[in-house]
Order: structure tokens, then sequence, then C-alpha cells
């Protein structure tokens, strides 16, 4: 007996083997579908592969673009660029200051090499750190592209017409008058544009709105944030930037074997370098000299003479910090001071070697430096040449009390240099670089004097002269030196200009407030005109009703509202239209003679019906709360309407 196969089959399997079955395609011919793919249905062959292999590859581009654009990604690249960031705050960076950096990796061995791979002591120019960088400027140009196209679209919108029932939004007003509709149309238009309301007429109402400076506000953010991204890549492709230490006499011409360190933009060449330079005359520093702040810097000067081009005539100024000097389009920035002992050096036959002022490097806040003096070209008392190497250190206030060789104070009160010497190879014809502010001592041998390393503390005028007449040094006086930093970055001003109407646009999204008013007039079964007022927020405001009710109080004079009667023929107060109450009797109950009436109540004036229907639509006009999610452009608002009293003169 046959066994059969009780499994049960979904309607979608029977459809399937319906549809293969009327198929006259050969199977060959019918393609195969690949469940999750982009490229849909494969057909089969070389063609077939291709097509899906486009399809599927056009897909997940534009899948990866939705997901680079969308706020979320763009969020997640500006907090990773936040978080990039923090490393270069942390690790010395090698383009900011590198002896700092130099020196941390000598005292981080172990850490150097990993922080060398992972590129941390060059995080802003790193491969990572770009590439957060480049994704999060393409996220922001796909986000503010087609937001600022829906702004523009906004911003010339015109107000929507009046929806068909204005008593359900959440500010109304309404009122019946003698006034024509056109002319109350026309008084209520010409009351909105003294408001700055975009008008637009349709049959028997205007639509009105107001705020459309928020959309602008927004589409000036937009572009804003395009502007400075613009500004900011601008200004790392074409910038330059490089330090140089000046001793005081000395000059400095905008060239590239000027600087001691240098880097630009990718885009920049150094032939672009505007042609200028500057000699440093002099140096003025001050210090708090009591306090616990005592030896804080309060003012640093130098006292520069500049010149522009190559036959600019010289001219004289002052750079403080943070007051750069602006020539050539670029910045001259005072970034330190430090001193520069001048000395001396005569070597074994009495030839003077070197003559000059050494510019040391600052160890503290009270300016002890460490001070290197290279002597490459001497000769001893024999005639044989070598090599001097002094180093040690220059301190500018010394107090012996202390029983340290270091200084107590920035200023020049008690300057010492306190120096050791060498002798033999400095290393510097390997062709290696070697920091000026460090000597190589593997290949020299120190001076002594007996069992100890000599060494000399001098001061100003004195001479240290060096053992078996191999020469001597004398310390001829103090100079000053600054350090400067000359920069050019030509997108600084745009960035600036975008970020100051960057907030301009965002100030006037949060406090533009948006908002329509639409009135209404159209003539009543009784002849009579009825004027609807009705207005909306966008966002939750309460300009609304206060607008609302000015407007219907402009509207007053050109249409101003009448008592309503009831149907006996008598005003809601109790009276008849003609004044007289329909019983004979005044409303107190008293006969329409007076008698029994106060005195003083004859000589109060009664207000006409008209003035006291134009008090109750002006004390009556009042809005609902504003603020309800009601939308102005639907044509039929979703809210219920409060009962009508048809009654009163006027409602609000």
């Amino acid at each position: 007996m046959a066994k059969t196969d009780s499994t049960p089959t979904t309607e979608a399997q029977e459809d399937d083997a319906a549809g293969a079955r009327l198929s006259t395609a050969p199977a060959e011919d019918r393609g195969q579908a690949v469940p999750g793919s982009f490229g849909g249905v494969r057909r089969p062959g070389a063609l077939g592969a291709l097509a899906w292999t486009g399809r599927e590859v056009i897909g997940w581009l534009r899948w990866f673009w939705r997901q680079l654009t969308s706020m979320r990604v763009a969020l997640i690249l500006l907090l990773l660029l936040s978080l990039a960031t923090i490393p270069g705050s942390l690790i010395p960076q090698t383009s900011v200051d590198s002896v700092k950096a130099d020196t941390w990796k000598e005292a981080h061995k172990t850490l150097t090499p990993i922080y060398e791979k992972l590129q941390l002591f060059h995080v802003y120019s790193s491969v990572w750190f770009s590439a957060i960088y480049i994704l999060l400027f393409v996220s922001l140009i796909g986000c503010i592209v087609p937001r600022t196209w829906q702004f523009v679209g906004q911003l010339r919108g015109r107000p929507p017409k009046a929806p068909r029932r204005l008593d359900r939004l959440p500010a109304y007003a309404t009122w019946r008058t003698d006034a024509d509709p056109d002319e109350v149309l026309a008084a209520a238009r010409r009351a909105l544009r003294r408001k700055r309301f975009r008008t637009v007429a349709a049959d028997d109402s205007v639509a009105s709105e107001k705020g459309y400076l928020r959309e602008a506000g927004n589409l000036l953010f937009h572009v804003s944030l395009i502007v400075m991204l613009v500004a900011f890549a601008s200004a790392q492709l074409w910038k330059y930037e490089g330090g140089k230490l000046v001793v005081e006499g000395d000059k400095f011409s905008n060239t590239l074997t000027q600087y001691d360190d240098f880097k630009s933009g990718s885009l920049f060449s150094t032939d672009d370098l505007p042609p200028f330079g500057f000699q440093l005359k002099g140096f003025t520093g001050t210090y708090e000299r009591t306090g616990p702040q005592k030896g804080t810097p309060r003012d640093y000067r130098a006292h520069i003479s500049y010149w522009e081009g190559a036959d600019g005539t010289p001219r004289d100024t002052t750079i403080k910090v943070n007051e750069p000097l602006e020539v050539g389009g670029s910045k001259v920035y005072l970034q330190g001071h430090g001193y520069a002992p001048k000395v001396t050096i005569r070597d074994g036959q009495g030839t003077v070697v070197y003559h000059g002022a050494v510019a040391s490097l600052p160890l503290d806040n009270n300016i002890t430096e460490t001070t290197v003096i290279k002597v490459p070209d001497y000769w001893d008392k024999n005639g044989k040449k070598s090599q001097l190497g002094f180093t040690g250190n220059f301190v500018p206030t010394l107090d012996l009390r202390t029983g340290r060789m270091a200084s107590v104070f920035p200023a020049l009160d008690n300057p010492v240099l306190i120096l050791t010497a060498y002798k033999g190879d400095l290393g510097i014809d390997s062709g290696l670089p070697q920091s000026v502010y460090k000597l190589e001592t593997k290949r020299m041998k120190q001076f002594m004097e007996g069992d100890r390393p000599f060494a000399r503390a001098l001061k100003p005028g004195e001479t240290m002269t060096l053992p078996d007449g191999a020469g001597s040094l004398k310390f001829d006086g103090i100079s000053t030196w600054a350090t400067f930093q000359i920069s050019h970055k030509p997108g600084d001003m745009p960035a600036l200009a975008g970020a100051v109407a960057a907030l301009i646009g965002v100030a006037g999204s949060l406090f533009i407030q948006r908002r329509r008013v639409w009135v209404r007039a159209v003539r009543g079964a009784d002849g009579r005109t009825v004027v609807e007022l009705a207005g909306l927020g966008r966002s939750e405001s309460a300009k609304v009703p206060e607008e609302l009710y000015e407007l219907a109080v402009a509207l007053q004079s050109a249409a101003p509202p009448v008592a309503e009667e009831e149907p006996d023929g008598t005003t809601p107060s109790g009276e008849s239209s003609s004044g007289e109450s329909s019983s004979g009797e005044s409303p107190s109950g008293e006969d329409s003679s007076g008698e029994g009436s106060d005195e003083s109540s004859g000589k109060s004036s009664a207000k006409s019906e008209e003035e006291k229907a134009v008090e109750t639509a002006e004390e009556r006009a009042v809005d609902k709360p504003a603020g309800a999610n009601a939308d102005a452009t639907a044509e039929e608002p979703t809210r219920s309407a409060e009962p009508t009293d048809s009654s009163e003169g006027a409602r609000a």
C-alpha cells in the first residue's frame, strides 16, 4: 500500500505551484528570487546576474546614504568627534610642542610605540580623526541641503484657507453687525496688514499668517552650518603656521628656512608665503611681586619693527599676548619669553671661537632655564682641534637660602649662570639631527677639578677659566628672547560670520512664534452679517488670544455689533426693541411712570443699546486657552465646538 504525505500545504505554496504549472516560460528563464536583497529576482545568465548585482549595489548605496544622512548618525559622529579630541588634550602633540612631546616619550618608553601606531601624538591629523571629521561633514551636508529647500518652500508659502468650522479653533470670537461683509473683510485685511500679517483674501474670508521669520531663522541656521563647515575645511587645506624664537636684536623673514617648526595644509604651497619680516628690538615683562600670586605675569610686550614686502618701510609696533600683529594676511602672535645669556668663549690659543647670546629653555614658571652651548671649532693649547660643550642652568633670581639652584622669581633680580664644561665629539658631524637644548656627552669627557666635576657660578661680567689652559668663558650680560607663532588661516572670518549667523538663526527660530488668524464675514438668514474671528498658533503662543482680542476691538468701528432680539420682540435684557419693557413695568418691578424710584436713579444716564453691545463685545472677546494641538489647514478640526448662545449680541 502506497504511503501518502500528510504534510499540509499553505496557500502561498499552492499559489506558487499553480503559477508554475500555468507558466509557459522555460524553467531556466523564470529567475530566482533572493530574499532580503535589493536586487529582487535574479534572472539566469550573465546579463541577469550583472543586472541583479547592479541593483544590489545601488540598493546598498542608497541604504548607506540614508543611514549616513540621518540625524541619529550625525549625532553619533558628533559624539565620536568630541571623544576623539580627548587624547589630543591629554597627550602632548608634536605639532603643538615638540619638545614636550619628546620629553613625554622619553618618560614613557613602553607606551610610546603603542601611541605612535595609534597616531596619538598627531591626533588632529591622524587617519581616524580625519575619517570621523569627513563623515560628519558629509552627514551634515546630507541633512542640511534637503531641509534647506524645505525651509525655502515654507518661507514662500501662503496662508491656508479658513477652516469650515472656525468655532472649533482654540481662540475664537463672533458677533453680528449691520455692516456689509465686503466692508468687514476689507477692514480686517487692513487691520491685519498693519500688524504685518501676510494676508490672502478668499470668497467670504481673509486668511493671514505671521511669524515667517521663524522659518527664515531655521534657514539661516542651516545655511550657516554649511558656511562654517566649508570655512573649517578651507582653513585646514590652505592654512600655514610656524614658530620662531627670536633673540633681542635678531631679525626674522617669512621664508621656510627661517622657521624653527612649520606645518601647512595639503593645498598650500610654500611659494605662496607672503613677503614680510620683523626685528625684535626689546621685551618688557612685569610680574606680581607680592601676595599669593607672586611671580604671576601681568604684562608681556614685544617691541618690534616690521616691514611688508622686499622694500617695505620699517614701522615700529608692540605685540601683546592675544593682541597679534596682522601683516601680509597673516597674524604674528606672542607665545613665550625667556632669557639668553651673552657669553664670549676663547680656546686654548686665546682665539674667540664663540660670541653671542644663547637662548635657554625655561624649566619652570620662575624661568629657571637650562643652558647649552656648543663650540664645534676649538683648538687646545697644543693646537689640536676638538670640540667644546657647556651645559648648566641660568637662574634669573637666585636665593641661596633655599638651598636650591633654582629661581625664586622670574625677573632679573639676582641673575646667575651655572655651567660645567665638556671636551670631545659633539656628534653634530654625524648628520643626525640634534636638539639645541640638549648636549650629547657620550663621546665627550667632562673637565675635572681634582676629583670633582668642574663647575662655576657666574654673575654678569665674571669669567670662568677652564682647567689646564683649555680656554675661558666670560659671562658678558643678558639678552631677552621671545617666541612667535606666525599663522595664516583663510577661513577664520567666514567661520566667525557663520557662527554669529547661526546664533541669530537659532534665536529667531526659538523666539519668533508663527501664528494664523482667519476672519469670516457672511450674510445671515436675518439679513445681518455674521463676523467670525479665529486664531491658531503653530506652537504654544500667548500672543494668539491677545492679537485676536486686539483685532476684534479694531473691527468694532467698521463692524459695530448689534443686539439680537428674542422671538417675542424683546432684547436679551428684557426690554422691547423700542427701549420699553414688554410688560409696561421697569426691570425692577415698578411701573413705567417711575413712582417709588430713588431720585438718584433718575439722575444716572443709561447707555444706549449700541454702546452696551460694543462693551459686551470688548469685554467678552475671551479666547479659549492657546496651545491646543489643532491644525489650521484642516478642513474639519477634530475638536468639538462649545454650544453657541445665539441670544448674546457678541460672543468670544
